[in-house]
Protein backbone atom coordinates (compact mmCIF):
# COMPACT_ATOMS: atom_id res chain seq x y z
CA UNK A 1 0.00 0.00 0.00
CA UNK A 2 0.99 3.41 -0.59
CA UNK A 3 1.80 6.11 2.13
CA UNK A 4 0.12 9.26 2.21
CA UNK A 5 3.06 11.00 1.19
CA UNK A 6 3.53 8.78 -1.60
CA UNK A 7 0.07 8.65 -2.68
CA UNK A 8 0.66 12.57 -2.58
CA UNK A 9 3.68 12.08 -4.81
CA UNK A 10 1.37 10.81 -7.41
CA UNK A 11 -1.05 13.02 -7.32
CA UNK A 12 1.42 15.81 -8.25
CA UNK A 13 3.36 13.95 -10.97
CA UNK A 14 -0.41 13.09 -12.41
CA UNK A 15 -1.28 16.60 -12.29
CA UNK A 16 1.45 17.32 -14.94
CA UNK A 17 -0.02 14.16 -17.25
CA UNK A 18 -3.21 15.54 -17.32
CA UNK A 19 -2.15 19.17 -18.14
CA UNK A 20 0.07 17.92 -20.82
CA UNK A 21 -2.91 15.38 -22.25
CA UNK A 22 -5.61 18.16 -21.79
CA UNK A 23 -4.09 19.42 -25.33
CA UNK A 24 -4.28 16.15 -26.72
CA UNK A 25 -7.55 15.82 -25.84
CA UNK A 26 -8.44 19.51 -27.21
CA UNK A 27 -6.86 19.22 -30.81
CA UNK A 28 -8.28 15.51 -30.66
CA UNK A 29 -11.76 16.67 -29.63
CA UNK A 30 -12.27 19.35 -32.65
CA UNK A 31 -9.95 17.40 -35.38
CA UNK A 32 -9.97 13.72 -34.62
CA UNK A 33 -6.34 13.65 -34.43
CA UNK A 34 -3.60 13.14 -32.39
CA UNK A 35 -0.93 16.06 -32.97
CA UNK A 36 2.32 14.54 -31.64
CA UNK A 37 4.16 17.88 -32.51
CA UNK A 38 2.56 18.59 -28.45
CA UNK A 39 5.39 17.03 -26.75
CA UNK A 40 7.88 19.13 -28.72
CA UNK A 41 6.21 22.44 -27.32
CA UNK A 42 6.11 20.64 -23.90
CA UNK A 43 10.02 20.58 -24.17
CA UNK A 44 10.11 24.61 -25.92
CA UNK A 45 7.85 25.43 -23.34
CA UNK A 46 10.42 24.62 -20.17
CA UNK A 47 13.53 25.56 -22.54
CA UNK A 48 12.20 29.30 -23.02
CA UNK A 49 11.60 29.53 -19.74
CA UNK A 50 14.79 27.99 -18.72
CA UNK A 51 16.83 30.37 -21.03
CA UNK A 52 15.33 33.52 -19.90
CA UNK A 53 15.71 32.56 -16.39
CA UNK A 54 19.54 31.20 -16.76
CA UNK A 55 20.70 32.79 -19.67
CA UNK A 56 19.65 36.04 -19.65
CA UNK A 57 18.32 36.61 -15.93
CA UNK A 58 14.72 37.40 -16.17
CA UNK A 59 12.61 36.85 -12.92
CA UNK A 60 10.35 33.69 -13.16
CA UNK A 61 7.50 35.03 -13.05
CA UNK A 62 7.77 36.96 -16.08
CA UNK A 63 9.68 34.05 -17.85
CA UNK A 64 7.04 31.63 -16.95
CA UNK A 65 3.82 33.72 -18.91
CA UNK A 66 6.41 34.37 -21.79
CA UNK A 67 7.39 31.21 -22.19
CA UNK A 68 3.39 29.99 -22.30
CA UNK A 69 3.12 32.53 -24.65
CA UNK A 70 6.16 31.13 -27.11
CA UNK A 71 4.46 27.88 -26.87
CA UNK A 72 1.15 29.08 -27.79
CA UNK A 73 2.72 30.92 -30.54
CA UNK A 74 4.43 27.80 -31.79
CA UNK A 75 0.71 25.93 -31.75
CA UNK A 76 -0.16 28.81 -34.31
CA UNK A 77 2.73 27.98 -36.24
CA UNK A 78 2.41 24.14 -36.16
CA UNK A 79 -1.85 24.95 -37.26
CA UNK A 80 -0.77 26.99 -40.43
CA UNK A 81 2.25 25.03 -41.52
CA UNK A 82 1.65 21.60 -40.86
CA UNK A 83 -1.89 21.16 -40.21
CA UNK A 84 -4.67 23.81 -42.23
CA UNK A 85 -2.81 23.05 -45.35
CA UNK A 86 -3.27 19.31 -45.30
CA UNK A 87 -6.95 19.89 -44.35
CA UNK A 88 -7.45 21.85 -47.19
CA UNK A 89 -5.74 19.25 -49.30
CA UNK A 90 -8.45 16.98 -47.23
CA UNK A 91 -5.41 14.95 -46.80
CA UNK A 92 -6.11 11.72 -44.28
CA UNK A 93 -5.68 12.03 -40.57
CA UNK A 94 -2.38 9.90 -40.63
CA UNK A 95 -1.06 12.83 -42.72
CA UNK A 96 -1.03 15.00 -39.96
CA UNK A 97 0.26 12.27 -37.77
CA UNK A 98 3.29 12.91 -39.90
CA UNK A 99 3.78 16.12 -40.26
CA UNK A 100 3.29 16.79 -36.54
CA UNK A 101 6.02 13.90 -35.69
CA UNK A 102 8.26 15.63 -38.13
CA UNK A 103 7.91 18.83 -36.49
CA UNK A 104 8.78 17.36 -33.14
CA UNK A 105 11.53 15.50 -34.44
CA UNK A 106 12.72 18.68 -36.28
CA UNK A 107 12.75 20.20 -32.83
CA UNK A 108 14.42 18.08 -30.54
CA UNK A 109 17.13 17.92 -32.93
CA UNK A 110 17.42 21.34 -33.66
CA UNK A 111 17.74 22.02 -29.86
CA UNK A 112 20.05 18.81 -29.06
CA UNK A 113 22.29 20.57 -31.26
CA UNK A 114 22.54 23.80 -30.00
CA UNK A 115 26.10 24.02 -27.69
CA UNK A 116 26.09 28.26 -27.62
CA UNK A 117 27.82 28.43 -30.57
CA UNK A 118 25.21 28.83 -33.59
CA UNK A 119 22.09 31.20 -34.08
CA UNK A 120 19.88 28.91 -30.90
CA UNK A 121 22.66 29.78 -28.42
CA UNK A 122 20.49 32.20 -27.46
CA UNK A 123 18.12 29.70 -26.26
CA UNK A 124 19.88 27.00 -25.69
CA UNK A 125 23.76 26.02 -24.68
CA UNK A 126 24.03 22.27 -23.34
CA UNK A 127 23.02 20.14 -26.22
CA UNK A 128 22.02 16.94 -25.12
CA UNK A 129 22.77 17.79 -21.71
CA UNK A 130 19.52 17.87 -18.71
CA UNK A 131 20.06 21.12 -16.57
CA UNK A 132 18.10 22.38 -14.02
CA UNK A 133 16.64 26.00 -13.28
CA UNK A 134 19.42 27.78 -10.92
CA UNK A 135 19.15 27.60 -7.23
CA UNK A 136 16.57 30.37 -5.88
CA UNK A 137 14.04 30.30 -9.23
CA UNK A 138 11.43 29.18 -7.41
CA UNK A 139 10.97 29.15 -3.48
CA UNK A 140 11.68 26.04 -1.65
CA UNK A 141 9.83 26.62 1.15
CA UNK A 142 8.07 23.13 2.82
CA UNK A 143 4.80 22.85 4.41
CA UNK A 144 3.82 20.39 6.53
CA UNK A 145 0.20 19.42 6.60
CA UNK A 146 -1.62 16.33 8.46
CA UNK A 147 2.11 14.90 8.89
CA UNK A 148 2.86 15.30 5.00
CA UNK A 149 5.76 16.94 3.41
CA UNK A 150 4.73 19.45 0.51
CA UNK A 151 7.17 21.28 -1.26
CA UNK A 152 5.72 25.01 -2.11
CA UNK A 153 6.43 24.17 -5.72
CA UNK A 154 4.50 21.03 -6.32
CA UNK A 155 1.66 22.43 -4.03
CA UNK A 156 1.81 25.51 -6.65
CA UNK A 157 1.11 22.54 -9.08
CA UNK A 158 -1.77 21.59 -7.89
CA UNK A 159 -3.40 24.46 -6.67
CA UNK A 160 -2.83 26.03 -10.74
CA UNK A 161 -3.78 22.90 -12.51
CA UNK A 162 -7.44 23.06 -9.97
CA UNK A 163 -7.82 26.67 -11.17
CA UNK A 164 -6.85 25.41 -14.92
CA UNK A 165 -9.34 22.83 -15.07
CA UNK A 166 -12.09 24.82 -13.67
CA UNK A 167 -11.42 27.69 -15.99
CA UNK A 168 -11.32 25.23 -18.84
CA UNK A 169 -14.20 23.52 -17.79
CA UNK A 170 -16.38 26.71 -17.70
CA UNK A 171 -14.51 27.74 -21.24
CA UNK A 172 -15.93 24.87 -22.67
CA UNK A 173 -19.54 24.47 -21.76
CA UNK A 174 -20.44 28.11 -20.52
CA UNK A 175 -18.99 30.68 -23.01
CA UNK A 176 -19.41 31.31 -26.98
CA UNK A 177 -16.13 30.28 -28.15
CA UNK A 178 -16.88 26.77 -26.00
CA UNK A 179 -19.99 26.36 -27.58
CA UNK A 180 -18.19 27.29 -30.59
CA UNK A 181 -15.93 24.43 -30.17
CA UNK A 182 -18.15 22.12 -29.13
CA UNK A 183 -20.58 22.45 -32.47
CA UNK A 184 -16.93 22.27 -34.57
CA UNK A 185 -16.23 18.78 -32.60
CA UNK A 186 -19.56 17.54 -33.44
CA UNK A 187 -19.68 18.54 -37.05
CA UNK A 188 -17.36 20.86 -38.89
CA UNK A 189 -19.31 21.04 -42.09
CA UNK A 190 -22.81 22.16 -40.57
CA UNK A 191 -20.70 24.36 -37.98
CA UNK A 192 -20.02 26.35 -41.22
CA UNK A 193 -22.91 26.49 -42.37
CA UNK A 194 -24.45 27.52 -39.45
CA UNK A 195 -21.84 30.93 -39.76
CA UNK A 196 -19.26 29.63 -37.51
CA UNK A 197 -15.21 30.53 -38.48
CA UNK A 198 -14.24 26.59 -38.22
CA UNK A 199 -10.59 27.83 -39.46
CA UNK A 200 -10.63 30.14 -36.38
CA UNK A 201 -12.16 27.69 -33.72
CA UNK A 202 -9.00 25.36 -34.69
CA UNK A 203 -6.50 27.85 -34.74
CA UNK A 204 -7.87 28.53 -30.75
CA UNK A 205 -7.86 25.43 -29.63
CA UNK A 206 -4.52 25.02 -30.80
CA UNK A 207 -2.96 27.72 -29.71
CA UNK A 208 -4.53 27.42 -25.98
CA UNK A 209 -3.42 23.07 -26.07
CA UNK A 210 -0.31 24.25 -27.10
CA UNK A 211 0.10 26.71 -24.09
CA UNK A 212 -1.01 24.31 -21.87
CA UNK A 213 1.84 21.91 -22.84
CA UNK A 214 3.99 24.75 -22.69
CA UNK A 215 2.94 25.38 -19.00
CA UNK A 216 2.87 21.49 -18.35
CA UNK A 217 6.80 21.70 -19.23
CA UNK A 218 7.48 24.28 -17.13
CA UNK A 219 6.00 22.85 -14.31
CA UNK A 220 7.42 19.66 -14.63
CA UNK A 221 10.99 21.69 -15.14
CA UNK A 222 10.83 23.21 -11.60
CA UNK A 223 9.58 20.29 -10.01
CA UNK A 224 11.41 17.51 -11.01
CA UNK A 225 14.14 19.17 -11.80
CA UNK A 226 14.98 18.27 -15.48
CA UNK A 227 15.34 20.35 -18.54
CA UNK A 228 16.39 18.49 -21.72
CA UNK A 229 15.50 18.04 -25.08
CA UNK A 230 14.23 14.85 -24.60
CA UNK A 231 11.91 15.57 -21.58
CA UNK A 232 8.90 15.45 -24.19
CA UNK A 233 9.60 12.22 -26.19
CA UNK A 234 11.22 10.24 -23.77
CA UNK A 235 9.02 11.22 -20.52
CA UNK A 236 5.93 12.59 -21.11
CA UNK A 237 4.45 11.72 -24.82
CA UNK A 238 3.69 8.09 -24.33
CA UNK A 239 2.18 8.90 -21.04
CA UNK A 240 -0.03 12.07 -22.55
CA UNK A 241 -1.52 9.24 -25.11
CA UNK A 242 -1.52 6.55 -21.84
CA UNK A 243 -3.92 9.06 -20.16
CA UNK A 244 -6.34 10.20 -22.84
CA UNK A 245 -7.24 6.37 -23.65
CA UNK A 246 -7.17 5.63 -20.43
CA UNK A 247 -9.92 8.66 -19.79
CA UNK A 248 -11.10 8.43 -22.94
CA UNK A 249 -10.52 9.94 -26.10
CA UNK A 250 -11.90 13.27 -26.13
CA UNK A 251 -13.18 13.72 -22.93
CA UNK A 252 -11.78 16.22 -20.25
CA UNK A 253 -13.17 14.78 -17.32
CA UNK A 254 -11.84 11.73 -18.67
CA UNK A 255 -8.25 13.14 -19.17
CA UNK A 256 -7.81 14.58 -15.54
CA UNK A 257 -9.26 11.50 -14.18
CA UNK A 258 -6.39 8.84 -16.19
CA UNK A 259 -3.70 11.74 -15.28
CA UNK A 260 -4.22 10.91 -11.78
CA UNK A 261 -5.07 7.48 -11.62
CA UNK A 262 -1.46 7.16 -14.14
CA UNK A 263 0.11 8.87 -11.74
CA UNK A 264 -0.51 6.97 -8.75
CA UNK A 265 -0.03 4.07 -10.56
CA UNK A 266 3.49 4.68 -11.32
CA UNK A 267 4.01 5.35 -7.99
CA UNK A 268 3.00 2.75 -6.19
CA UNK A 269 5.04 0.58 -9.27
CA UNK A 270 8.22 2.41 -8.50
CA UNK A 271 7.49 1.35 -4.76
CA UNK A 272 6.98 -2.10 -5.38
CA UNK A 273 9.08 -3.15 -8.75
CA UNK A 274 11.69 0.00 -8.35
CA UNK A 275 12.88 2.39 -10.75
CA UNK A 276 13.62 0.05 -13.49
CA UNK A 277 10.16 -1.36 -13.90
CA UNK A 278 7.30 1.57 -12.57
CA UNK A 279 6.74 2.61 -16.44
CA UNK A 280 6.63 -0.66 -18.05
CA UNK A 281 4.08 -1.82 -14.93
CA UNK A 282 1.75 1.02 -15.37
CA UNK A 283 1.16 0.52 -19.29
CA UNK A 284 0.42 -2.87 -18.44
CA UNK A 285 -2.31 -1.71 -16.24
CA UNK A 286 -3.61 0.49 -18.86
CA UNK A 287 -3.74 -2.24 -21.08
CA UNK A 288 -5.56 -4.12 -18.99
CA UNK A 289 -8.35 -1.71 -17.91
CA UNK A 290 -8.39 -1.41 -22.41
CA UNK A 291 -9.51 -4.94 -22.27
CA UNK A 292 -12.23 -4.57 -20.14
CA UNK A 293 -13.59 -1.07 -21.24
CA UNK A 294 -11.93 0.12 -25.35
CA UNK A 295 -13.38 3.42 -25.04
CA UNK A 296 -11.76 4.49 -21.57
CA UNK A 297 -13.32 5.24 -18.19
CA UNK A 298 -15.35 8.17 -19.31
CA UNK A 299 -15.61 7.67 -23.00
CA UNK A 300 -18.54 6.70 -24.92
CA UNK A 301 -18.12 4.85 -28.26
CA UNK A 302 -17.01 6.88 -31.10
CA UNK A 303 -19.24 8.28 -33.99
CA UNK A 304 -18.00 9.10 -37.72
CA UNK A 305 -17.54 12.80 -37.94
CA UNK A 306 -19.69 13.96 -41.35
Amino acid sequence: MLTGQELLDGIFIGSIYALFALGYTLVFGVLGIINLAHSAVFMLGAVFAYSLVALHGVEFWLAAPLAIAGAGLLGAFIEFAALRPLRRRNAPPIAALISTLGFAIACVGLIEQADGSGPLGWLWRDGANSVSFPAGTVPQTTYRLAGLTVPAPKLAILVISIVLWLALGRLVLRTQPGRAMRAVAENPRASALLGIDVDRVILLTVVGSSALAGLAGILFGVAIGDVSPYIGRDQIELRGLAVIVLGGMGNIPGTILGGYILGVIEVLALVLFGSGAHAGISFAILFLVLVVRPHGLLGTRAVERV
